[in-house]
């Protein structure tokens, strides 16, 4: 048997993403999800530099160096809009848990006594940066190419600079999410502007800001304001089991919702807020798997498409559930037809389309880049924008044979089929492995902030129970 790819190459092309650097992707599925550039059954994609050149068959790329994509598919990297990678320590531990304690069965454990009311606030500064780039790492390596990073650990101007630079070492993509902290150190919202000018004065660069602005929290309406002064977009988690209903019509009454907005969940809302978002040209993200087991409420696919909004998707707390796309992708397409199909066995009239695997795509790149005001730079393999592009293997065992490139993307694929990942031209990730990162070393990090966070927090580590 031959065990190796006709794909296989020796190493990636050398000083990829940077001016001058030409290279093509040749010969792979093509998904471009832009109308106007097409889709192909084998086709190739150049890059210059950061930026894509050209998209489709033969292209002459002259003495470029040849990434060979036959058996791969290739299209745009996924896109989280909503991520709180400072708690990578501590994946699994609320597995079973659940948002908030209402007094019924099963919520003793949960998200706000455990995850932010014992384990936040007791975050150092070197437990912010090894999360933040352990977690970013993660998801690259699993075609994640873009994150909104929410990080609720803002408890001095420190922890923000390093939660800043453990995405910023990481090389990937990411809007830099300034949500609150504890304690008397803590500098939000007002330190916004020392970030903003510190760090993101420039559009021409990996990492930009949106500011977080909670209206559950006192003293939102700063944050808010400080946001629109920054010219930056304004983000808010909006859960209506918590009893957000009215603070929020409160917004609409002032007329504080604007398309600079990206409303996180939106679950158990009233058809008044949803005309309201649809109204102000909000952007709505979705945390499908989080929302059904962590009793937000019913994640509200069928709400945003009876509104004529197209949601993002993301990913939400790795203490409770895996980060990568295909998760979400899956778990969204799946609920919505189970309901809509719930509705035809019913025998009920006038029933929602059904979502294809397509329209998972496009939530999970398109819609991602615009809900993040990226989409003149991302999100689309267009000409001009950006290369941040995954190359998936269609020749895997759980994939092949091809025959459908949006089907097997959404229905079969998972993250060990991620071959490659580029980010801004620069290959990140070449035929399995990421590349530029010492994973034993920083896991043996990572471990020792988990290890000082459960001493901490007075949180008894059990591997088998909480």
């Amino acid at each position: 048997l031959n065990a190796t790819p006709a794909t296989a190459q020796s190493s990636a092309p050398p000083a990829t993403g940077t001016p001058g650097r030409r290279y093509v992707i040749k010969g792979g599925a093509v998904l471009s999800m832009d109308a106007a550039v097409g889709d192909f059954d084998a086709a190739d994609v150049l890059i210059d530099g950061k930026k894509i050149v050209a998209v489709g068959p033969n292209i002459d790329a002259g003495g470029a160096d040849v990434i060979e994509a036959d058996g791969m598919i290739v299209m745009p990297g996924f896109i989280d809009t909503h991520h709180h990678q400072f708690e990578t320590a501590l994946r699994s531990f609320l597995a079973d848990g659940l948002l908030f304690g209402d007094g019924k069965p099963h919520s003793t454990i949960n998200y706000f006594s455990h995850i932010l009311g014992k384990f936040a606030g007791v975050y150092r500064p070197q437990d912010v940066y090894i999360n933040e780039l352990f977690g970013s790492l993660s998801q690259l390596d699993a075609g994640v190419t873009t994150v909104h990073d929410i990080s609720q650990i803002h408890h001095s101007p420190e922890h923000s600079d390093a939660a800043i630079k453990g995405i910023v070492d990481s090389g990937r993509r990411a809007a830099f999410g300034y949500f609150e902290g504890h304690g008397d150190r803590k500098k939000y919202p007002e330190d916004a502007r020392r970030i903003k000018k510190q760090y993101f004065s420039s559009d021409d660069q990996l990492v930009t800001m949106i500011m977080g602005g909670e209206i559950y929290l006192p003293g939102y309406e700063t944050a808010w304001t400080i946001g629109r002064d920054l010219g930056i977009p304004v983000a808010a988690h909006i859960v209506g089991s918590l009893g957000m209903g009215k603070t929020f019509t409160s917004l609409v009454d002032r007329k504080m919702l604007g398309p600079d907005n990206l409303f996180i969940h939106m679950t158990a809302m009233p058809d008044e807020a949803w005309k309201a978002a649809k109204d102000a040209g909000a952007g709505l993200s979705i945390a499908g798997p989080i929302e059904m087991t962590m009793r937000h409420g019913m994640p509200p696919i069928l709400k945003a498409m009876e509104h004529g909004i197209t949601p993002s998707l993301s990913t939400d707390v790795e203490c409770t559930m895996t980060a990568d796309f295909f998760t979400q992708m899956r778990s969204v397409m799946t609920l919505q037809r189970m309901l809509v199909n719930e509705m035809a066995l019913a025998k009920k009239e006038n029933l929602p389309a059904l979502l294809t695997s397509r329209d998972l795509i496009r939530f999970a790149t398109v819609q991602g880049a615009k809900d993040l005001k990226l989409d003149r730079k991302v999100g689309t393999l267009t000409p001009g924008k950006e290369a941040d592009i995954v190359l998936l293997d269609a020749t895997a065992i759980n994939v092949a044979p091809l025959n459908h490139v949006p089907g097997a993307v959404v229905t079969l694929m998972e993250r060990t089929n991620v071959d490659s990942v580029i980010v801004a031209g620069k290959v990140r990730k070449w035929k399995g492995a990421l590349l530029d990162a010492d994973i034993p070393k920083l896991r043996g990090e990572l471990e020792a902030s988990r290890d000082y966070l459960f001493d901490a927090a007075k949180v008894k580590r059990d591997l088998f129970r909480v």
